[in-house]
């Protein structure tokens, strides 16, 4: 069983996730979310010496969990630049990418980073810690408008427009700096029964604002279509979903807008072949002690 960087973050549908990649000897594998590890371990484990494993992660942290070892290579930067970072290192297929979406324990447990309203710590969330607009900058820059929808869509939260306007005027009187400031401002406008969960979805919605997460994960899935070999696997676990529509199109349409298109007998012409046509989700064993796992979707599928 692979390990993890110690305290950093607990691998999700590991044994799953990994037996979905069907390695074999010889193959090129990409573990698109590093992390602590835990995934590209176990695929390392399973691996021959003449297989190789390119691991990414954007976030300096993540850096500092790599492996010493000749079959493996770790690309710090975003996975939306799969293709480009391939061509760099001369690979024209790849036979398996796993993804581990979302935010890492690690993330969620670190004081400092603002992924968490737990803690009060400067609105940050940037998992690329070099440059890019913070939360804080979203918050305190963006107009009531543009604030609303990101709240909406990537909170479906139904009072966005009014938190929006808490938010605007809140920031009149001073500058929103920290995760407390925040919650001061939008605390009210949630009850009290709901309120971590609303809460959660707000924070989620910042997040992948901050991070262009739904873009970048629409580049790297369609820069992995093109660049898995038939019988190439595509092993992805998601969290929620907005991120599980997206996996869920592509492989079943070939596309992440999830538009059908037909050939002249009307059968579905996609590039993949569904692998699990029900989703994985974890054991109760795995949710009982890793609860971020509990909104977990693993789908698996193979290039045709």
């Amino acid at each position: 069983m692979a390990t993890t960087a110690p305290t950093y973050h607990v691998p999700v549908l590991l044994q799953e996730s990994v037996d979905g990649l069907h390695i074999h000897p010889g193959g090129i594998y990409v573990d698109v979310t590093f992390g602590g590890g835990g995934h590209s371990r176990e695929i390392l484990g399973r691996m021959d010496a003449s297989s190789h494993l390119y691991s990414f992660d954007q976030d300096e942290d993540a850096e500092r969990n790599a492996m010493a070892d000749g079959r493996f290579t770790f690309v710090r930067s975003n996975f939306r630049y799969l293709k480009n970072w391939m061509r760099y290192y001369g690979v024209e297929q790849i036979d398996g990418l796993l993804a581990d979406l979302g935010v890492s324990s690690h993330h969620l447990d670190d004081e400092t980073r603002g992924f968490s309203f737990r803690f009060d710590a400067p609105l940050d969330m940037r998992m690329n810690q070099r440059g890019g607009r913070t939360a804080a900058d979203i918050v305190n820059d963006y107009e009531e408008e543009a604030l609303a929808n990101v709240f909406y869509l990537y909170g479906e939260l139904k009072n966005s427009r009014r938190i929006a306007a808490t938010l605007v005027k809140a920031r009149q009187q001073a500058r929103i700096e920290t995760t407390q400031q925040f919650l001061q401002a939008v605390e009210p406008l949630f009850r009290r029964e709901k309120e971590k969960k609303d809460m959660a979805r707000l924070f989620q919605a910042l997040r992948i604002e901050v991070n262009h997460e739904m873009d970048a994960l629409r580049e790297m899935l369609a820069a992995a279509t093109t660049l898995l070999a038939p019988g190439g696997r595509l092993s992805v676990i998601t969290y929620h979903s907005l991120e599980d529509r997206i996996v869920k199109n592509l492989m079943k349409t070939g596309n992440v807008a999830g538009k059908v298109e037909q050939d002249f007998y009307g059968r579905v012409e996609t590039p993949y072949r569904l692998v699990n046509n029900k989703v994985i989700v974890p054991s109760a064993e795995e949710q009982e002690g890793n609860p971020r796992s509990r909104s977990a979707k693993l789908r698996i599928a193979e290039k045709k």
